[in-house]
């Protein structure tokens, strides 16, 4: 995600998530709760929480997200 980038906020009624950061730093409001995550670290998203994903580091930062089941049209 390139820097100053972010997400819209959303929830997923059925899938959950996992975002897993490979390099550089994120930032996700979960539900009112602001995570930093830096290289290597993880965090939960459970269905049904509000969240948004931001890049307001000082660089790019690449993540893969994975969901269970596929979040594919489950997004509001």
């Amino acid at each position: 995600m390139p820097l100053g980038m972010s997400e819209q906020r959303r929830e997923h009624s059925v899938a959950q998530q996992f975002l897993f950061v490979l390099a550089g730093r994120l930032s996700i409001e979960l539900d009112g709760a602001l995570h930093e995550l830096g290289a290597q670290t993880g965090l939960e998203i459970p269905r049904g929480v509000s969240h948004q994903v931001m890049n307001d580091s000082d660089g790019g930062a690449g993540f893969p997200v994975v969901s269970q089941p596929p979040s594919h049209g489950d997004r509001s």
